[in-house]
């Protein structure tokens, strides 16, 4: 994603384009990968050494209340990353541990069917994420 689309992006959500969050955000666009806060330290620090720690770290708490971003919890319960923020699935790969998104608008629209009929009481879906475990096999 180029910088221009990032600083549109900050500015939709009413922050403050700062060098540091374009950097941060920029970086988790370019991991596309669910990485979690040490990898996403890890590779800002390789192009911008000086953007310290705890400014991540309260860079992604900003992002993820104002829905630049999402946390994404790992089927080994640690916290990931995650850009896209409309509605889709993950694939958990055993194989190597990564987190792949799914994108299917059948699968959303079966959901959102099955819950208006099928209403729980007392209590509003804000969202549902479907978390598919399992390994890529040859075919």
């Amino acid at each position: 994603m180029v910088t221009n689309q990032i600083r549109e992006i900050l500015k939709d959500k009413n922050l403050k384009i700062t060098p540091q969050r374009v950097s941060i955000l920029e970086t988790i666009f370019s991991l596309n990968n669910h990485p979690n806060a040490q990898q996403i330290i890890d590779a800002v620090h390789k192009k911008n050494p000086n953007i310290s720690v705890g400014t991540i770290y309260k860079t992604l708490d900003t992002f993820v209340e104002t829905g630049v971003i999402v946390k994404v919890r790992h089927i080994d319960e640690s916290l990931r990353y995650d850009w896209r923020v409309e509605n889709h699935h993950h694939l958990y790969v055993e194989d190597d541990n990564q987190i792949v998104d799914y994108i299917n608008d059948e699968l959303n629209l079966l959901l959102e069917d099955f819950f208006t009929k099928n209403r729980i009481p007392g209590f509003e879906i804000k969202s549902v994420k479907v978390h598919i475990n399992g390994k890529y096999i040859q075919e």
